[in-house]
C-alpha cells in the first residue's frame, strides 16, 4: 500500500496476478492473455487517475487469485462507508479477505454481504441516491436484499435490474456525471429500467469511470468517445484490451473513495 492514510480522493487498486490468464470467462470465447501487456495497461490506467489528483492505495497482489485485479467486485463505497461483497464464484470469494484488511487499515467502516446472499460490486451502479443492482449469475436476490438493508437507512434507494446478457450490470451500462445511463443496447435487458438511457455504438463504449467531469474509458470505442465528446464531455481513453479478454473493463480495475 502506498499510503495508509491517504487524502481524499483516492483509488483502491490491485495489481494483476501472475495467474491472470486463468480468470473466469462466461460470455465470450477464451483468448490468450499477454501478462506483460496487462501489467503495462494496468500501470497506464492507474497513472491516468494519479495524474488527475487521485491518491493510489494498493491491495496486496494475490498471484493465486486470477481475477483479483478486478477489485471493484469485492467492495462498494457508499459515502464514508463500504459494503464488502460475497462473490458467488469459489475462486473469487477469497479475494475479499485482504480487501477487508485494507479497509480496516484505512479506517473505513463496512458492512458485509453474508451467505446465502451473493453480490459482486460490478453489479452495482450508483446514480445519485439510486442504486441499480443487477440480478445476475453472480448476484442473487438475497444479496440485493442485504445490500438494501445496509444502505437504504442512509438515504439510498435500491432498484433491482434484470441481467441475462452480460457478466455484470456495469458490463452493460454505466452512468455519466449528469445521471444519464449509457449502454450497448444488445446486452441491456431493459433500457426502460433507467430514468434516462443513451445507447452507444460499441460495447466497450458503455463503460466509463468518472474523474470529476472527465470520463475515463476504453481506447477501442472511438465512435462512442466521439459521441460523448459531442455531448460536451472530456474523454480520456486508456487501453484495457487484455482485461476485456476476461470480460473486464475500465470500471472493474478500481474502487473510488471520495
Amino acid at each position: 500500500m502506498e499510503n495508509t492514510h491517504p487524502q481524499l480522493p483516492y483509488l483502491l487498486v490491485r495489481r494483476p496476478a501472475a495467474s491472470l490468464a486463468d480468470g473466469i470467462v462466461t460470455f465470450r470465447e477464451r483468448e490468450p492473455v499477454d501478462l506483460a501487456a496487462a501489467r503495462r495497461q494496468w500501470e497506464a490506467y492507474v497513472e491516468a487517475f494519479r495524474s488527475r489528483g487521485w491518491g493510489i492505495v494498493e491491495v496486496p497482489v494475490a498471484d493465486d487469485l486470477p481475477d483479483s485485479v478486478f477489485v471493484e467486485d469485492t467492495v462498494v463505497m457508499f459515502g464514508e462507508r463500504a459494503v464488502l461483497t460475497n462473490p458467488k464464484q469459489p475462486t473469487r470469494n477469497p479475494e475479499t479477505g485482504s480487501v477487508a484488511q485494507v479497509l480496516e487499515e484505512l479506517g473505513i467502516p463496512y458492512d458485509r454481504i453474508a451467505a446465502p446472499g451473493t453480490l459482486d460490486g460490478g453489479d452495482v451502479l450508483k446514480v445519485g441516491s439510486t442504486v441499480y443492482v443487477g440480478l445476475s449469475g453472480t448476484t442473487n436476490a438475497e444479496g440485493i436484499a442485504q445490500l438494501a438493508g445496509f444502505v437504504e437507512p442512509h438515504g439510498y434507494r435500491v432498484v433491482t435490474v434484470p441481467l441475462t446478457k452480460a457478466l455484470h450490470l456495469k458490463s452493460a451500462v454505466t452512468a455519466l456525471p449528469d445521471g444519464t445511463v449509457i449502454g450497448y443496447a444488445p446486452v441491456v435487458d431493459d433500457p426502460d429500467a433507467f430514468e434516462s438511457f443513451l445507447p452507444v455504438p460499441e460495447e466497450s463504449g458503455a463503460h466509463v469511470v468518472l474523474s470529476g467531469d472527465t470520463l475515463i474509458m476504453a481506447a477501442d470505442a472511438p465512435e462512442s468517445a466521439a459521441l460523448l465528446r459531442e455531448r460536451g464531455w472530456d474523454v480520456v481513453e486508456v487501453d484495457v484490451g487484455e482485461y476485456e479478454k476476461l470480460e473486464g473493463c475500465v470500471t472493474c480495475l478500481s474502487v473510488r473513495v471520495r
